[in-house]
């Protein structure tokens, strides 16, 4: 069972990155109060799961990271991130790391996952989680390489 199904206290942050930060990190503690914590409270909000169907509205949304994090945390390595910013309002892309144990032993799956994050008067929150396995061959770029020499 999901640990901390109270309510959390609101997490305050400051940027879209630092909410994106505590994001993560909740998912590795398997802090389910934490996690909720960090979303909008509003039943516009939206989640969907690698290979699962849309999700719609807090409730649901909780109810799923509680199935999720039922056996404890979820350790997220992320890369690749890409932002884009405007006063209220950010969306993330980046490629999520889980490391999963399979009949075959210890394996990665790759993720594209979009995280949206609105401005409000707690500090920036998560509208809308997306998340589907990357293909195979979907691999971030390279870092470009600087071109000038001094």
């Amino acid at each position: 069972m999901a640990r901390n199904k109270l309510p959390a206290a609101p997490t305050v942050a400051e940027t879209p990155d630092e909410a994106e930060a505590a994001f993560y990190e909740a998912l590795a503690a398997g802090d389910l109060g934490r996690v909720m914590a960090l979303w909008v409270d509003d039943e516009d909000v939206l989640c969907v799961h690698p290979g699962g169907g849309r999700v719609v509205g807090v409730a649901a949304i909780r109810a799923s990271y509680e199935v999720m994090l039922g056996d404890g945390g979820l350790p997220i390595l992320t890369e690749a991130l890409h932002r884009m910013q405007r006063a209220d309002c950010a969306v993330h892309h980046l490629v999520e790391r889980i490391a999963v144990d399979t009949a075959r032993g210890r394996s990665e799956l790759r993720v594209l996952a979009t995280n949206v994050y609105l401005k409000t008067p707690l500090g920036w929150r998560l509208a809308a989680h997306h998340a589907t396995q990357a293909a195979p061959d979907d691999r971030p770029a390279p870092e470009p390489v600087p071109t000038t020499l001094h």
